[in-house]
């Protein structure tokens, strides 16, 4: 009978792909902070043709666009309130310092840009709130940019008016 099952063991170690044993299998590495000298993580966020550079430390929750506090360059509550939603997902307002500069696009692509670095900076912050930011889609970028122009039409799709006589 042992000498059965090892001639099993040593056919399943000869089979590729084939696990003999469910430890012997490796687990997964968790996800490690990625922070610079200065305990700080940068991430870059997107949204139509803006581009965001973020940077995020441990703090009381001061937002700096472009060298100007969040109020004043974001100036619409709705604005504001999306810079906001990856901090309440998270569960950490009012935690953390975002410093970000974003150049391209309107402040409605600009702040959705601002949106996804902070939610990937957060991330890379602490790996534990990755699953919340997923779940919440704030980690995707959101791909929808504006359509080009095609000749022989007036804008993207919409055509001269037609005229009969």
């Amino acid at each position: 009978m042992a000498e059965e099952l090892k001639s099993l063991d040593a056919l399943q170690s000869a089979v590729p792909g084939v696990v003999a044993d469910a430890a012997a299998e490796p687990a997964a590495a968790p996800r490690e902070p990625v922070r610079d000298s200065l305990g700080r993580s940068y991430a870059t966020g997107k949204r139509k043709d803006a581009v965001a550079r973020v940077w995020i430390r441990p703090g009381s929750g001061k937002v700096t666009v472009n060298g100007k506090e969040m109020n004043v360059y974001f100036a619409r509550p709705v604005l504001q309130m999306i810079l906001r939603q990856p901090f309440q997902v998270a569960g950490v307002v009012d935690q953390f310092d975002v410093m970000a500069t974003v150049k391209g696009g309107g402040l409605s692509g600009q702040a959705g840009a601002v949106k996804h670095g902070i939610s990937k900076a957060l991330q890379l912050y602490e790996p534990a709130l990755r699953g919340a930011l997923k779940a919440a889609g704030f980690l995707t970028r959101d791909a929808r940019v504006v359509e080009r122009k095609k000749y022989g039409k007036r804008k993207a799709r919409r055509s001269f008016q037609f005229s009969k006589r």
